[in-house]
């Protein structure tokens, strides 16, 4: 039985790993998240010293992901989406989270200075929902807030909904 490909994407420190990992034992898919596996496999060209953190092979990540991509089933959990290929995709979440929220997650994730800020602004401004619409088909692209336990509660009921009638419709 084949199963759609979900992408949950974001600003960091919205709950997409949250959401993912609970979501994948729920429908019994696989979870993927892109910041690990980059780790894991080394898949970076560089460092960005500004932001302190590594940079992104993307065509690396993308040639890793292929295989897995094909079969379907897959939950991608990354903060970014404009490099993914539109076909890998069924559906995608972007996750939004009110900013008192998310300065507290980024502060105690140990994000400062010029880190901490960009991130703020981004959600601010809506950067990853607008990356989200210019890379995907408008109708595929939603928002969930995830603010509150609750808001993850209703993020899961309602994703479930979405997989369970996807499989209904397309097998």
């Amino acid at each position: 039985m084949r199963r759609p490909n979900v992408l949950l994407t974001g600003t960091p420190g919205v709950g997409k790993t949250t959401l993912g990992k609970e979501l994948a034992a729920r429908a019994g898919m696989t979870y993927i998240n892109v910041g690990d596996m980059a780790k894991e496999g080394e898949l970076y060209e560089g460092f960005d010293e500004e932001y302190d953190c590594p940079i992104l092979d993307e065509d690396r990540v993308i040639d890793e992901l292929e295989d897995k991509m094909s079969e379907g089933g897959v939950i991608v959990d990354y903060h970014g989406c404009d490099f993914f290929p539109e076909r890998w995709f069924h559906i995608v979440f972007v996750l939004r989270t009110e900013n008192s929220f998310l300065y507290d997650r980024l502060e105690s994730r140990g994000y400062k200075g010029k880190k901490l800020q960009d991130n703020i602004q981004c959600e601010i401004f809506q950067t990853l929902y607008e990356e989200a619409m210019l890379s995907y088909r408008e109708e595929i692209v939603h928002q969930l807030p995830s603010n509150t336990p609750e808001d993850l509660e209703r993020n899961l009921d309602q994703i479930m909904q979405w997989i369970e009638q996807w499989m209904k419709d397309n097998n």
